[in-house]
């Protein structure tokens, strides 16, 4: 059974940020997922950055080595968010 994380907050937001300090580009993030066997294109990365696709747990884990962070930082409410 495939599991994927429902965004109730903008994680993609976060995501995109942690890729960025990462000295990354969605290509090569995405060419690393997939060396990780995890399917999925620059397209739908792209759209789980901007919120319009959920993420699978099994990407959010492989995202987590390869940028080194704690998943604490994939839910870092951004600032529009911690006002309500």
């Amino acid at each position: 059974m495939e599991q994927k994380i429902k965004q109730d907050i903008v994680i993609g937001y976060n995501i995109r940020k942690l890729r960025k300090r990462a000295g990354l580009t969605q290509e090569q993030t995405v060419a690393r997922l997939q060396l990780m066997e995890c399917n999925i294109t620059r397209g739908n990365y792209a759209k789980i950055e901007v919120g319009l696709a959920n993420i699978r747990a099994t990407e959010m884990m492989a995202l987590k080595r390869i940028f080194g962070a704690d998943y604490s930082e994939f839910f870092v409410p951004i600032p529009d968010q911690r006002k309500s």
